[in-house]
């Protein structure tokens, strides 16, 4: 009989908080691969460890910001490893294809798909403020949970053939090169870590401490802007990866953002549908 196995009994006459000494026993018991197949429910470890509810949620928000759970409201905890979904930097990508390419499949509730006016978008495009915009608003799923809420704005007269499609299966770059003839070529992105409004947190799913990525995006064609585009991301299920070499190190832009607007349409080659 393997005695490293099972749940190791906390010691109550210890000054270590029992939160953390669970805690720590779930991190022994993940590296003997116990849950390699499912992760228990948070009433199964209350009951394993005999503890109160509140002691096994603080163990897990501690296994969460530790990145090796995750857990979403109303969703059983799972291994993070699970159904991460990783994007390498620097290349021509679809987060379309990269969701179906791991396994999940890709589905989006579409929340808005119109034309309207909004001035901050069309500065980014370089266009006035009264331009009129294609605006899709669209909540990404995959494997059947959120995964991030993306919204695209472009000029009026090249989005409107997508008027009428259904993007609940479908990439935004293909139906635009399949409606429009437009390709994009390059384009800025900016990712950063973000603090999400109340309402998009409900609308993700996310947990009090559970950590999002912004994703900004200029898309461009033959040097033009054509999309401006805000996705947030749960950064418990989606994270981004860089090559370096000795010679070139990392080809990251650290200048101030802020000051240039993301708009610099020559210096990108990273894009998303």
């Amino acid at each position: 009989m393997d005695t490293d196995r099972g749940a190791n009994p906390l010691d109550r006459t210890s000054p270590v908080p029992l939160w953390a000494q669970l805690h720590e026993d779930v991190r022994r018991r993940l590296g003997r691969g116990e849950f390699a197949e499912e992760f228990p429910p948070e009433m199964d470890l209350v009951d394993q460890y005999e503890v109160s509810r509140n002691t096994v949620r603080e163990a897990m928000r501690r296994l969460r910001s530790d990145g090796v759970v995750v857990a979403s409201r109303g969703r059983r905890p799972r291994l993070a490893d699970e159904t991460e979904i990783v994007q390498p930097l620097g290349i021509l990508y679809s987060l379309f294809a990269s969701v179906e390419a791991s396994g999940l499949e890709q589905r989006s509730v579409v929340r808005a798909l119109e034309l309207r006016t909004d001035p901050d978008a069309a500065r980014h495009l370089g266009r006035p403020p009264s331009h009129s915009l294609l605006y899709l608003e669209r909540l990404r799923l995959a494997g059947g949970e959120p995964l991030a809420l993306d919204r695209v704005w472009m000029p009026a007269e090249l989005g409107a053939p997508l008027l009428d499609v259904d993007f609940a299966h479908t990439g935004f770059y293909t139906e635009l090169l399949h409606r429009a003839g437009i390709a994009l070529t390059g384009g800025r992105e900016q990712i950063r870590a973000v603090a999400p409004s109340v309402s998009d947190r409900a609308l993700l799913a996310l947990t009090g401490d559970s950590a999002a990525l912004g994703i900004d995006r200029l898309g461009c064609a033959k040097g033009e802007p054509i999309e401006w585009r805000r996705t947030l991301v749960r950064g418990d299920r989606f994270s981004v990866e860089a090559e370096f070499s000795a010679r070139h190190g990392y080809q990251f832009d650290v200048s101030d953002l802020s000051q240039r607007g993301l708009i610099d349409p020559d210096r990108s080659n990273r894009e998303g549908g």
